[in-house]
Formats: C-alpha cells, structure tokens, sequence
C-alpha cells in the first residue's frame, strides 16, 4: 500500500515563502515520478523525476517555485517563493511509477489529500 503525506501547508503573507514536503510511504520511492497539483481543477504545478535530475513547472510558478527530492527520505519538497494571492489553494502531491515525467492527473497512480495554502496580504 503506497500513501503519500502533504505536510508544511498554511498561512504565508504575499510575498513569502512556504515549503510544502510530500512524504512517500510504501512502495519503492527511487521509482516515483512525485508531482504536485492544486485545486479542484487539480491544475499542474510542477513535477520531478525519479532521481531528481529534471524538474518540470507550470507556467504559473515558474521561476518562483522549485522542486527538490531527498530520496533517501521518501520526500519531495516544494519550495514556494514569492507567494501570490492566486497560488491560495489545496495542493497535492501525487506518485506515477515511470520513468517519464507527466503534467496529467490521469497518469498518476496514487494520490495526497492535500493542504492547505492560504495567502494574506
């Protein structure tokens, strides 16, 4: 049974900074692609691959936020820099046992449930 964690959501001023970290529980973490969606439209953010040598982001956090992977911890961390007012949302965390990174929640196998960002000025 694979079950992943979000941890490190809350409140952040404009401006700021939060690092949300996934934490992977079961199954062999070195062969997850770990990417992290938001929203009810579960909206891309970013995703990294398996060793953490590549990093993809949508185009609403690019450059602000940044993926890092600790793979001898089962953990996934989203650094989140310069935080707007529209980046105020769930955020997910979800596992896809490939070696391809993808921007689709149907490709990911497994899934968080979620924490919470909000954003004040």
């Amino acid at each position: 049974q694979v079950q992943l964690v979000e941890s490190g959501g809350g409140a952040v001023q404009a401006g700021g900074s939060l690092r949300l970290t996934c934490t992977v529980f079961g199954g062999t973490f070195d062969k997850y692609v770990i990417a992290w969606f938001r929203g009810k439209e579960r909206d891309f953010v970013g995703a990294i691959a398996r060793d953490g040598d590549e990093t993809y982001y949508g185009n609403s956090v690019k450059g602000r936020f940044t993926l890092s992977r600790d793979n001898a911890r089962n953990m996934v961390f989203l650094q989140m820099n310069n935080v707007k007012f529209a980046d105020a949302d769930v955020y997910y965390c979800a596992a896809r046992t490939s070696r391809t990174v993808a921007m689709t929640t149907a490709l990911y196998e497994y899934w968080g449930q979620g924490t919470q960002v909000t954003v004040s000025s």
